[in-house]
């Protein structure tokens, strides 16, 4: 297995994706979220979306020319129209229009419509952070899981994301998809022709199923049951209804032949300043940590992510020798022996 560092692998994504039409700052930009997510152990939202995002870009899918722009803005709040772009450049500047108006008014909301998939998504949130603000970062998909009671994918996985900065510390990262598991992570074992443990999807039919490849074009099983369906449900009126997008139905798989994704994706910024302050807010986080380690087997959420990219900036990424050759020929460089 090669063994490479952020850099390399990140001009080689990069390089990959703008031969497949992506503009140079829309590769650049795309390629650097997707070599953090696979820093961080993230392998589902990683350099294996290099492959799908290229190929549709070459299909139409995504447009790698698009510029995200702000189409309607109001105070505390603004919309991003990303052009049908891939999700990165829009999300980038949504974070922007987001600090600077919770600067301003202490607290922000800003919504993308037109967007692709969004990949990780407390990689959004990481400048959050560190302009000392808390984050929350929701997007729709495909859709992937059935409403309650229904026996048809419906609402997308929906994920979820939140970071809580601390002083003097790496932030608290919540990042959950609302199923069971990821798409990505099923996308995985689709590549390498693995079953999936029998509990995570149905098929298109509703069916239980154990194959990877069903599972991609059916339905993901929700966390919690009728809980886990109606937080997918919030997501999707705050991503959708609020940013005009189109409703997790109305996208196609993003593993078949299919339309041009239109997924929203919504920002909430909140400065603590603008509440009891940044002295009490850092202080009431470090006496819960505290109070949580205490506990002996206490682990925080994102601190695997933290320590992953440490070993990673160390020693580097080890790649899949199938995956390495994959990024090579999309980047239209020779197969190393």
């Amino acid at each position: 297995m090669p063994v490479l560092s952020i850099a390399e692998l990140t001009e080689l994504a990069a390089r990959a994706l703008k031969r497949a039409g992506a503009s140079k700052a829309m590769a650049e930009t795309t390629a650097q979220a997707l070599v953090v997510a696979e820093a961080e152990g993230l392998s589902g939202h990683g350099l294996s979306r290099v492959a799908l995002y290229a190929q549709h870009l070459r299909e139409g899918r995504a447009d790698g020319k698009a510029k995200p722009k702000v189409v309607r803005k109001n105070g505390a709040t603004c919309l991003i129209d990303a052009g049908g772009g891939l999700a990165f450049p829009a999300a980038a500047l949504a974070v922007n229009e987001a600090i600077k108006r919770a600067r301003k008014y202490g607290v922000a909301f800003v919504g993308v419509t037109n967007s692709h998939h969004f990949g990780a998504a407390a990689y959004h949130l990481a400048a959050i952070a560190d302009a000392g603000m808390t984050g929350i970062a929701l997007t729709n998909s495909p859709a992937a899981i059935n409403a309650w009671g229904g026996s048809k994918a419906f609402f997308g996985t929906n994920p979820v994301a939140a970071i809580f900065p601390r002083r003097n510390a790496q932030p608290i990262v919540v990042d959950l998809s609302l199923t069971e598991v990821t798409r990505g992570k099923i996308m995985l074992y689709a590549k390498e022709n693995k079953p999936i443990p029998l509990g995570w999807a149905v098929d298109r039919d509703g069916n239980p199923t154990t194959s990877a490849q069903a599972a991609l074009t059916g339905s993901l099983t929700a966390i919690g049951g009728v809980k886990g369906t109606a937080l997918a449900l919030m997501v999707e009126a705050l991503c959708v209804a609020l940013t005009g997008a189109a409703l997790s139905y109305e996208n196609d798989s993003y593993f078949e032949p299919g339309n041009k994704p239109r997924i929203g994706h919504a920002l909430i910024v909140i400065n603590p300043e603008a509440l009891a302050g940044a002295d009490v807010y850092f202080s009431r986080i470090e006496d819960m940590v505290g109070q949580m380690l205490g506990d002996a087997g206490v682990r925080l959420p994102g601190a695997r992510r933290h320590l992953a990219v440490a070993k990673v900036q160390a020693e580097g990424i080890s790649l899949a020798d199938a995956l390495h050759q994959e990024l090579l020929k999309l980047a239209g460089r020779s197969r190393k022996k």
